[in-house]
């Protein structure tokens, strides 16, 4: 007589149910920016200007027909990779319950372990884990910012797109005046270059240019040394800004702190880090004022869903950093009032566009993450990959 052991049972059971995730899509796009951009790193020699985004994106489908859609993305390399490792990670979801998503985060990040629990893995985790929350509240005909509880229906919101360096200076101010203009309800420009003179003279016109008490931040990429960033920081500190981000390594968590603790500009970073533990060394030394998760860098929407909770613990502001088409249901349910990071990149991609409104951005109301790949998106995908059987 045959037997059946109680997990092949389960598993058997989960495979059979409306809710068993019965196909998968992956596709790697190359997603052209309308003009090349250049921040700190690219004029102090360490990174090539910015042409494009590579994106790494997911669909899922379980029996009863049900479909859900996430993303991820890197800047310059690691596009392939992302890729690669998705495309063995997903295998591992078909005939689970999609219902069941902080387990199947589970289940890939220990399959991926050996590659370690930050970098790549949790990146390519993020895309299929933030595809399943977006099935998992479509499901439930809410958005996603619904599904998780709203603490409100709008965002505060400012714009880091016309501030690269490689604007000159008329340029940066005149992009600044029509973001303020269109509603935007603050900027962010870049800073760190060789000579940081020039910094100082451009953030002092664009204060000029905005008014005192515009909401203005300012962004190094991580491309100052302790001295340098409490020299120029405590005179940055003279123009009321909002924060001074990344003005050191990522990984500088101590350096962080000692800013923190000695300028009177409050410090905002994170974007970098890859894990919740990795944030969890800025908050245990009070390293940051505004904590700047990046939901697919970190894994997806599950590892996300913690950090906030801890943050909200302690007290902390978030401004997560880059795609606001996911951010901004993360955001509406954090408690504390947060910034979120707009970007006109990805409009290009999705058929569906964020409403500003009054210096806020509008938290969608269509169900699951509200957005939907346009038919360019075919046009430059670069491969795919599918797992399962599509209903």
């Amino acid at each position: 007589m045959l037997s059946v052991s109680s997990e092949s049972a389960e598993s058997t059971a989960e495979e059979n149910s409306d809710s068993a995730i019965s196909w998968i899509r992956l596709s790697a796009i190359e997603l052209p920016l309308a003009h090349t951009v250049s921040d700190a790193k690219v004029l102090t020699g360490r990174q090539l200007p910015l042409t494009s985004v590579s994106m790494l994106c997911a669909e899922v489908q379980t029996r009863d027909g049900h479909e859900g859609f996430g993303y991820g993305y890197t800047l310059r390399t690691g596009g392939s990779a992302l890729f690669a490792m998705a495309s063995d990670l997903a295998p591992l979801l078909i005939g689970e319950d999609a219902n069941d998503i902080a387990r199947l985060w589970d289940k890939l990040s220990w399959a991926a372990i050996s590659v370690g629990r930050s970098g790549v893995s949790p990146q390519a985790t993020g895309a299929l884990d933030t595809a399943l929350w977006d099935w998992k509240s479509k499901r439930a005909g809410l958005s996603l910012a619904k599904f998780l509880g709203c603490h409100r229906d709008s965002l505060r919101c400012y714009n880091t797109s016309g501030g690269y360096l490689q604007a000159p200076m008329e340029e940066l101010l005149d992009n600044m005046a029509k973001a303020k203009d269109a509603g935007i309800g603050g900027l962010k420009m870049k800073v760190g270059q060789p000579d940081a003179s020039l910094d100082i003279k451009r953030v002092e016109a664009a204060r000029t240019r905005l008014g005192d008490d515009f909401p203005l931040m300012v962004d190094v990429n991580q491309q100052w040394d302790r001295p340098t960033a409490k020299r120029v920081g405590a005179a940055l500190d003279a123009f009321n800004l909002t924060f001074l981000e990344e003005p050191l390594a990522s990984d500088d968590a101590e350096g962080h702190a000692m800013l923190a603790r000695t300028l009177k500009t409050p410090i905002a970073t994170g974007e970098m880090l890859t894990s919740v533990a990795e944030h969890m060394r800025l908050i245990e030394l009070r390293a940051v004022d505004y904590l700047q998760p990046d939901a697919p860098r970190i894994g997806g929407i599950t590892p996300f869903l913690k950090l906030m909770a801890i943050a909200d613990q302690f007290g902390l502001q978030i401004t997560p950093h880059f795609v606001m088409e996911i951010h901004v249901h993360l955001m509406a349910a954090y408690p504390r009032e947060p910034w979120v990071e707009h970007f006109e990149w990805f409009e290009l991609l999705f058929n569906e566009r964020l409403e500003i409104r009054n210096g806020r951005m509008m938290v969608p109301t269509r169900p699951g993450l509200g957005v939907s790949l346009n038919e360019r998106a075919a046009g430059w995908t670069q491969q795919q990959a599918e797992f399962g059987k599509k209903a």
